[in-house]
């Protein structure tokens, strides 16, 4: 990230703290959420707009919609799957659940607050609202089976580069025959190439992964079964894709959507075998990495 300040670190540790916090001990934290009164549990994540008040009071950018914003919407989430978690106890997911998945996604796909935030550190506000979701959907509403838990296993990296083995040769040929992808030679030195690894991981993998996978193909299970919720789930997350490296002039990159659709099944496939974010992570990560080094 640019424009990397202290009060940008502070931030940055700050949200990806309360990840952890999920990643590392999912139920544990949704027992210490469950034991507070409603209003505490309602009102709580309103905290979560102190890493925007952080970071623009440092550079000089506050304002008080923002605020209201970044202060309001977690509380609402949370009121919201806190009415979802009383009528839909089974948790098959309803309309609520729908709505705020759909906030979410629009949000991120089409930069709704990006400009609230400096240039260069925009994942700032795309990490808060994977905290906020994390937050409502994990503690509130307490889904299982999302598979967000950061004790890392061997089966995640077999089961991703499985994956990844299995969707290479086909994105190659297709994308090379839709004059998406060009290979160029480009040999980064290590320590870059480890970073950027771990930067698209935590930044990029993780939390698409998070959305269309441990939430959305979730709660599509639970509706229509395994296989619609892979197909469904893919395409949703292809679609997500439409405004993506655009081509001058171009608005809607079709080529971009086929590809991530056909991705999205395989980044499904690695999640669903043992319901874990870090496997299908681990394919998303090589993919897009791979990418921006050598296509």
């Amino acid at each position: 990230m640019q424009n990397v300040t202290p009060s940008a670190i502070v931030a940055l540790v700050a949200e990806l703290s309360v990840a952890a916090w999920f990643g590392m001990a999912a139920d544990r934290a949704a027992r210490t959420v469950e034991r507070w009164p409603a209003v505490v549990r309602t009102l709580v994540p309103a905290l979560l707009v102190l890493p925007y008040v952080l970071v623009a009071l440092s550079q000089h950018i506050f304002q008080w919609q923002w605020f209201a914003l970044y202060a309001g919407l977690p509380v609402w989430l949370a009121w919201l799957l806190g009415q979802a978690a009383e009528r839909d106890p089974e948790r098959r997911g309803n309309w609520r659940d729908a709505l705020i998945l759909l906030v979410l996604g629009l949000a991120v796909d089409l930069r709704w607050f990006e400009s609230a935030w400096p240039a260069g550190l925009r994942a700032l506000n795309e990490l808060l609202l994977v905290d906020m979701g994390l937050y409502g959907f994990m503690a509130v509403r307490q889904l299982d089976g999302a598979g967000f838990d950061f004790h890392f296993k061997w089966t995640d990296a077999k089961t991703g580069l499985r994956e990844l083995a299995f969707f290479a040769p086909i994105v190659l040929l297709l994308g090379l025959a839709l004059g998406f992808i060009h290979a160029h030679a480009n040999w980064p030195a290590v320590w870059k190439a480890a970073l950027t690894w771990i930067y698209i991981f935590l930044v990029t993998a993780v939390p698409e992964e998070l959305f269309f996978r441990a939430w959305m193909q979730n709660f599509l299970e639970r509706r229509v079964g395994r296989r619609w919720a892979l197909g469904i789930a893919s395409v949703v997350f292809g679609l997500a894709h439409f405004n993506k490296r655009n081509p001058v002039g171009v608005h809607f990159n079709w080529r971009y959507v086929v590809l991530a659709s056909i991705a999205g099944i395989f980044y499904g496939r690695a999640w669903r075998e043992r319901r874990r974010v870090p496997a299908s992570a681990i394919t998303h990560t090589c993919v897009d990495w791979l990418w921006s080094w050598w296509f």
